[in-house]
This record gives structure tokens, sequence and C-alpha cells, in this order.
């Protein structure tokens, strides 16, 4: 199934149109590769300022698990139409990776 866009018959709309969704794209990806820059520009900071390896870890994971969602929607067009099924089947090998995880870590810990 071909993602198809409307058309209207007239190229310079069609050019338009691509335009404008390419520009608002655009400013999405810059949006959001800014904000990784500075997740990771915190990430130093904290690590740099010295706190405890008890935050610090948490933390790092946190602001990784936020670039990980920036990378999946902004630069692998994740929100857009017709990645339904990529999505489901990565939302799902994320679930049994968790649980596994958790399975492991109470084998352990318990």
């Amino acid at each position: 199934m071909a993602n198809h866009q409307p058309t209207s018959g007239n190229p310079r709309v069609d050019i338009e149109y691509r335009r404008k969704k390419n520009k608002e794209e655009m400013k999405h990806q810059v949006t959001s590769f800014s904000l990784m820059i500075f997740l990771t520009l915190i990430a130093f900071f904290a690590v740099g300022y010295g706190y405890s390896h008890w935050f610090i870890a948490p933390f790092i994971i946190l602001l990784a698990v936020i670039q990980v969602i920036f990378q999946l929607y902004y630069f692998m067009h994740m929100s857009h139409k017709g990645h339904e099924a990529p999505s489901l089947f990565l939302y799902s090998g994320v679930t049994v990776g968790a649980i596994t995880v958790l399975a492991f870590s109470t084998i352990i810990w318990w």
C-alpha cells in the first residue's frame, strides 16, 4: 500500500503543499535535535557536578529513554500515518524486553 498524497492536478499547488510539509517536518527535526543536545549536556553536567552514582545512573537512563522517544518519533518518522505495524512490533519488543529484565532482576535480588 503506497502512501499517496492528495493531488489537485495542478503541479504548482502540489509543490507548495510539499514545501510546506517539508518545512514543518524540518522544524520538528531541528527542535528535536536541539532538545537531544540539551539533554546530553544535562547528563554531562550531572556527572561532572559530582552527584552520587545512585542518582546519576537512573537519571542518565531516564534521559536516554527520552532521547530514544525523540529518535523514534521525529528522526525515524514513527509519528506519521502508515507506521502502525512497525510501532506495534517495536512496543511489543520493548514490553517483552522490560518483562525479561524485570524477571531476571527479581530472580537475582530475591
